[in-house]
């Protein structure tokens, strides 16, 4: 994510990348007028924090935090308090309490991990609302995953073909630039190659193939110029990705990546499988009536989207046959939440500013592997989301040829993709779909069956503040017990 410590967040624009973890700071014992201060702000600076909705007892903020030991305090209606249920040193200012922010890769040295235990009295004190919450059991869990299961067993990917619609494939001879327009004209965000002398669709062009050719072009000593995109072959980019992934075979030549591909008559289970493991937006689902598979013919392209939209269709009028549907989000393992303070993340939940630069928000998105990174303000509230797809709008006019990734806002990127038409990812006017840590995994599900959305991110009410982000890929590896 990017922007740094709170301290610096506030009228910094500095356009490089700085991975730094939302952490939740959380005061539950009342007061008029709240404000936190810390290491993270060079206690020169008081953080103004909000009342939790629904409990005015309950203040809290989310602030940016880099990795390493930090040291806070709160100022509670003109006196400085700690919380005696967190973690707390003595030091030259008085007892501090004490927060250690942790990266997958980082291993802390010199600091007690036993030091950073949170009990379940202090995890309730920190947020009051988890005693309200209804706790399902083991037993409706895996009734509802099982009944899921069977559905999903027993229905083929025919059941996801519409009964009209296009489905575009592109020539591996036909030049990446082409390909590039052909995207952002059809309002796609990815097209099935077919290689015609092979006779058979041999892979898939898709927006991370456009993040990874513009920062090659960006590269100094690229050998890839904007001259030679005009010419420049899909074939040509797969064979120099291939490279650049080190994808070889035994004799030391490079080869391209399979296709994920299935039938029709593959059951659903196994196509958001094949979804999920191979970790893509979706698979062509392509049928052959010869023995040997020639002349194959391309019917759709397979989506989790559409998968659980027969999911709702077929539980529609026995939502009560999946209990797991009436659980409220924030119950259960569901998404990339920001953590609570005392709590350690495995993947820290990325989030852009406004003047980010495009370079930076692409190198973040390919290197968190994640396809969307919301745009926060200084108070980490919404304001819009940045995914891979959106790459297609710098298709508008060229504008890949006369920018700089790294002289390029985010903002600036955004606005750009104002005009596409037809927008992908748009749906009921809105970019950014959002829920509440309180909405039921029932109505999540339901507005990420909708065509083009693929993720909702988690607001605080009223203030819109960031709170986690929930994809596709996230409900299914849930429903499916992965």
């Amino acid at each position: 994510m990017f922007g740094s410590t709170l301290a610096n967040n506030r009228g910094n624009s500095a356009a490089s990348a700085q991975l730094v973890t939302p952490t939740r700071f959380v005061w539950p014992y009342g007061g008029t007028r709240v404000f936190l201060s810390g290491s993270f702000t060079r206690w020169t600076e008081h953080v103004p924090m909000s009342p939790l909705e629904g409990c005015p007892s309950v203040f809290q903020v989310i602030c940016n935090l880099t990795p390493g030991y930090h040291q806070y305090k709160f100022y509670v209606d003109g006196e400085w308090r700690h919380d005696e249920h967190q973690p707390f040193v003595n030091g030259n200012g008085g007892v501090m309490n004490t927060i250690l922010i942790t990266l997958p890769d980082m291993v802390p040295t010199g600091f007690s991990p036993s030091n950073m235990d949170v009990d379940d009295f202090s995890q309730q004190m920190a947020d009051p609302s988890q005693d309200s919450i209804p706790r399902m059991s083991a037993v409706d869990l895996e009734m509802s995953r099982h009944r899921i299961s069977v559905l999903l067993s027993t229905c083929t990917a025919y059941e996801l073909l519409p009964e009209s619609g296009k489905v575009i494939a592109l020539d591996v001879n036909l030049p990446v630039k082409q390909a590039f327009h052909i995207l952002y004209e059809q309002g796609i965000p990815l097209a099935p190659l077919w290689d015609f002398g092979k006779g058979q669709f041999v892979g898939v062009l898709g927006p991370l193939d456009f993040i990874l050719i513009l920062k090659e072009l960006g590269t100094h000593g690229s050998n890839l110029t904007e001259e030679e995109l005009e010419t420049h072959t899909i074939a040509a980019w797969k064979e120099g990705k291939a490279h650049i992934s080190r994808q070889y075979d035994g004799t030391g030549r490079p080869y391209p990546r399979p296709l994920v591909q299935v039938g029709p008559y593959d059951n659903l289970k196994d196509v958001a499988m094949k979804i999920l493991q191979n970790k893509v937006a979706a698979v062509p689902v392509i049928y052959s009536s010869l023995q040997d598979e020639s002349y194959p013919q391309l019917l759709h392209l397979a989506s989790l989207s559409g998968i659980l939209k027969c999911i709702c269709r077929y539980f529609r009028h026995s939502s009560s046959s999946l209990p797991i549907l009436q659980q409220p989000i924030c119950s259960i393992p569901l998404g990339t939440w920001v953590p609570r303070i005392g709590e350690s993340s495995s993947k820290p939940l990325a989030t852009l500013r406004p003047h980010a630069s495009l370079g930076s928000a692409l190198s973040l998105l390919v290197q968190a592997e994640v396809s969307a990174i919301p745009v926060v303000d200084d108070n980490d509230s919404l304001i819009d989301i940045y995914s891979r797809s959106d790459i297609t709008a710098l298709a508008k006019d060229k504008a890949y040829a006369q920018i700089h990734l790294d002289d390029m806002t985010v903002h600036q990127a955004l606005q750009l993709g104002q005009d596409a038409s037809p927008p992908y990812g748009m749906f009921n006017g809105q970019r950014c779909q959002m829920c509440l840590r309180s909405d039921s995994l029932g109505k999540v599900i339901e507005r990420l069956a909708n065509p083009g959305v693929r993720r909702l991110v988690i607001v605080e009410a009223g203030s819109k503040r960031v709170e986690g982000i929930i994809s596709l890929s996230d409900v299914f590896k849930f429903l499916l017990g992965l």
